[in-house]
């Protein structure tokens, strides 16, 4: 409740909240004390027989009364108002497409974080994350893949539900094992070509050579640029994080950079090898640098008025401090 105070509360024309200061300072010279009488008395009884009591409430009760009428009045003044903002974002034209390489080898931890070993599909996920929540007005779609293409995530505008699915991914999630790096791009290409956007974007990231698959990375590529789709290849993983041969039987293809700078120089873009997580991050933001969004925001303001309460209240307290002069008078002279 208070939070949506503070959110939603404005006065529309605060200047009139100036007026507030003589009204304390009228309060604070009310409560000072007068200065000394002038002439001494032993005692006051002589005084007793010269005239009637002076009532004393018609001043202490009516004048905070009026003067409690006198402040909602200006702060009706203020126009206070309950205020709702809306925006409406257009999608940029900007359709991107993530193909997460989610192969066994993924599973090596030659990434560091925060001074621990981290996997290298953590690694990626968690710059992922951040990649797609740092572009709010693109649509994005997530493509996972090992020996065959998953499509985990459809290109959408609800990044929320996206990074939902992007947490959910896991080692184990497809069964066949493998890199198939040009079924991945071909898969891409396909929902891409689906949508009508002034630019279509895949972002590759794998840590190995496409060894399985119907299409060849170079294939998939070239029909990627027919479509007008820019392919940015990602390379993670470093020499020294080499797979064992209980994963892959020649770990000498496990990087294959010819065919990722291939890609991506096939198709317009650019090619990443990222060997650390500073490394990773950096790719990311370079790529978010080099394909900037426009995006037109409409914002509309809705104002409820609220005036009309404060001069209830003001009207109430004028009334009420009148009557309490009105039976109270002060004595005549």
């Amino acid at each position: 409740m208070i939070r949506d105070f503070i959110d939603h509360f404005r006065f529309a024309q605060p200047q009139w909240l100036l007026l507030l200061i003589p009204c304390l300072l009228l309060l604070l010279l009310r409560r000072g004390r007068g200065s000394e009488a002038g002439i001494r008395f032993s005692h006051l009884g002589i005084l007793i027989s010269l005239g009637a009591r002076v009532r004393q409430s018609a001043f202490s009760i009516g004048v905070p009364i009026l003067l409690a009428a006198l402040v909602p009045s200006i702060l009706a003044m203020a126009r206070p108002v309950w205020r709702n903002v809306y925006q409406s974002k257009s999608a940029s034209g900007i359709d991107i497409v993530v193909a997460l390489d989610v192969s066994l080898s993924m599973s090596i931890d030659d990434f560091v974080y925060q001074g621990m070993p981290q996997m290298r599909l953590d690694a990626a996920k968690n710059v992922v994350h951040e990649f797609i929540k740092g572009r709010p007005s693109d649509r994005m779609g997530l493509v996972l893949y090992s020996g065959q293409p998953y499509i985990a995530g459809p290109i959408t505008l609800d990044h929320d539900w996206l990074l939902t699915k992007l947490g959910e991914v896991r080692l184990e999630i497809l069964k066949e094992q493998g890199t198939a790096i040009g079924s991945a791009i071909a898969a891409s290409a396909d929902k891409l070509n689906a949508r009508d956007s002034k630019s279509r974007i895949i972002v590759l990231i794998t840590d190995g050579a496409s060894n399985s698959g119907k299409i060849s990375p170079i294939e998939a590529a070239e029909l990627a640029k027919t479509l007008g789709i820019k392919i940015y290849t990602v390379a993670i993983g470093t020499t020294e994080g080499r797979v064992s041969r209980g994963i892959q039987r020649f770990p000498r293809q496990e990087f294959d950079l010819p065919t990722l700078q291939k890609i991506a120089s096939l198709t317009g873009a650019e090619h990443y090898w990222a060997q650390t997580l500073s490394e990773l991050a950096t790719t990311f933001r370079t790529i978010d640098e080099l394909e900037k969004s426009e995006v037109q925001a409409l914002t509309v303001t809705e104002d409820t008025e609220l005036f009309q309460w404060f001069v209830a209240l003001a009207v109430v307290s004028a009334v009420m401090g009148s009557l309490v002069i009105a039976l109270n008078p002060p004595p005549a002279p």
